[in-house]
C-alpha cells in the first residue's frame, strides 16, 4: 500500500480541491477556516481504510483502543469477505484490503457519519472531528507523531476538535463532514489502485471472471512500488507542493490579490 503520508497528503489535496467545488447546499464549506476543517478531515479519512489491521501504523494513532478497533474491523472485514467471495477467490487469512477497501465502504462510512451528526448533533461532530483529525495528525506528522507517541496525538486532536467545531456548530455541517469522510476513503483506495499491489475497490458487486475481490490496478509498468524511489522522491514532494498551493488558494480573497499582483492594472 502506499505511505501514510502519501495517504494523508492525498486526502488534503483531495479535500481542497473540492472544498472550492462543493455547493454549499451539498455541504461545501463557506469560508477558510471550513475549508481547511474539510481538507482535514479528508486527510484523516484518507487513512481511515488502513485501520482493517493492527499491524498499521495508524492502527496505533490511538494507543491500545485504536489496536483494539483495528482486530475488531480486521475480523468483520474477513468475515464479509468469505461470505461474499466468488469461486475463484482464494482463502484469506485476515481482511486487511478488503471491505474497508471498497466503493461501497466509502459511502456507507460517508452516510453514517452525515447520520450520526443528524441523530446526535454537537457531541457527533465533536467526535468525528477528533476521531479524523487525530489519523490526520498521525499521517501528516508522520515521524513527529510517532516520536511523541498516541497520547500527544489524542491530546492535540482533543484540542483541534474543540476549536474546529466552532466551524460546525449545526446541523449545517454534517453533509459536509460525510462527504469529507467519503472522499477520503475513496483516496485512499485509488492510491492503492496505482499500486503493483491493487485493490477490490468495486468488490463484491462486479464480477470478473468469476472473481468478486477482484483488484483494480494499473498495467505493471505505470503501477508504483509502495515505500519506493518513486513515491518518496517524486510523488510525495509534488503532493505537498500540490497541497500547499491549494491551501493558499482556499485563503478568502487570495486568488484576486494573486491576480493582481501578477496581472498589470490599466488605467
Amino acid at each position: 500500500m502506499v505511505m501514510g503520508p502519501t495517504h494523508a497528503m492525498s486526502g488534503a489535496a483531495v479535500g481542497l480541491a473540492v472544498a472550492d467545488l462543493l455547493p454549499p447546499d451539498w455541504g461545501g464549506p463557506t469560508s477558510t477556516p471550513e475549508t481547511f476543517t474539510f481538507a482535514a478531515v479528508c486527510a484523516g479519512a484518507a487513512l481511515f481504510p488502513d485501520l482493517d489491521t493492527p499491524q498499521s501504523t495508524v492502527s496505533r494513532s490511538f494507543g491500545p483502543i485504536s489496536r483494539l478497533f483495528a482486530r475488531v474491523v480486521d475480523s468483520v472485514s474477513l468475515g464479509y469477505y468469505s461470505l461474499t467471495r466468488g469461486k475463484k477467490d482464494g482463502k484469506r487469512r485476515g481482511g486487511h484490503r478488503t471491505l474497508t477497501h471498497t466503493a461501497l465502504f466509502a459511502a456507507a462510512v460517508g452516510a453514517g457519519v452525515s447520520a450520526l451528526v443528524i441523530h446526535f448533533g454537537k457531541p457527533a461532530i465533536i467526535g468525528i472531528l477528533f476521531f479524523f483529525l487525530g489519523l490526520a495528525l498521525r499521517g501528516l506528522a508522520g515521524n513527529l507523531a510517532k516520536e511523541k507517541g498516541w497520547i500527544v496525538v489524542s491530546a492535540v486532536a482533543v484540542i483541534l476538535s474543540a476549536l474546529t467545531w466552532q466551524w460546525y456548530p449545526s446541523q449545517a455541517g454534517s453533509t459536509g463532514l460525510g462527504v469529507a469522510v467519503a472522499l477520503g476513503c475513496a483516496t485512499h483506495c485509488l492510491g492503492d489502485a496505482i499500486t503493483k499491489e491493487g485493490v477490490p475497490f468495486l468488490a463484491p458487486f462486479v464480477p470478473w471472471r468469476q472473481e468478486r475481490w477482484w483488484e483494480l490496478k494499473l498495467p505493471s509498468f505505470l503501477s508504483i512500488r509502495a515505500g519506493g524511489a518513486f513515491e518518496k522522491a517524486v510523488l510525495g514532494p509534488a503532493l505537498t507542493i500540490g497541497v500547499v498551493m491549494l491551501a493558499v488558494w482556499a485563503v478568502d480573497g487570495a486568488p484576486q490579490a494573486i491576480y493582481d499582483a501578477f496581472v498589470p492594472a490599466y488605467p
